[in-house]
């Protein structure tokens, strides 16, 4: 996970998504699961998270909006911008259970708490994260697996692959931010050993 900074709403979101859905929610109050009107957004919200997963940290061609606090936990949320965050749609699927208390929110998170160890590609918690931090950022490692299922570990092992076939550092920062740290990291150990 990396800083995720939050941005305004965007124009038309209040008339084409809070009002319709809250009317939407008035109507049907007995509903499992509110109606639609987020994903007319959905492109904003990658641009505000620069198309990169709030938990996962790298680039996606095509995230899902995710309520952080779930609809289940409270459907009051389910149509404000406040409460969307853009995420790989199968580390959505695995959060769909999760109380938002369970998790560690992208926009609570601050430069340098986690970083991904080579040559494993696992994702770690800092020593940087501030203690009353601690705990919940090791449970959300765990609860939407990020720190080592397969599924985002391959993800991880193409951007480094991409990056030792000639990709730019620079490209990599701004796809897969913790992994370029992570090659700088090992390519300065490797400078001063005289590797």
């Amino acid at each position: 996970m990396i800083p995720v900074i939050a941005v305004e709403e965007p124009e038309g979101f209040d008339e084409a998504c809070r009002k319709a859905g809250t009317t939407w929610l008035q109507n049907n109050p007995n509903a499992k699961r509110p109606r639609d009107f987020w994903s007319p957004f959905r492109l904003r919200l990658a641009e505000a998270f620069k198309d990169r997963c709030g938990f996962g940290a790298m680039w996606i061609s095509s995230g899902t909006v995710d309520h952080f606090m779930s609809c289940h936990e409270d459907k009051n949320l389910a149509y404000e911008w406040s409460n969307y965050r853009y995420v790989e749609g199968w580390l959505n699927s695995s959060k769909s259970k999760k109380r938002a208390e369970e998790l560690l929110d992208p926009f609570s998170v601050a430069d340098g708490w986690f970083e991904i160890v080579l040559p494993s590609m696992q994702m770690v918690v800092s020593q940087c994260i501030p203690e009353p931090f601690r705990a919940l950022a090791e449970r959300t490692l765990t609860l939407l697996p990020l720190r080592d299922d397969e599924r985002i570990l391959r993800t991880r092992r193409q951007w480094l692959e991409a990056y030792e076939n000639g990709m730019p550092l620079e490209v990599l920062r701004e796809k897969a931010p913790l992994i370029a740290i992570a090659v700088e990291k090992r390519d300065l150990a490797r400078k001063l050993i005289g590797r």
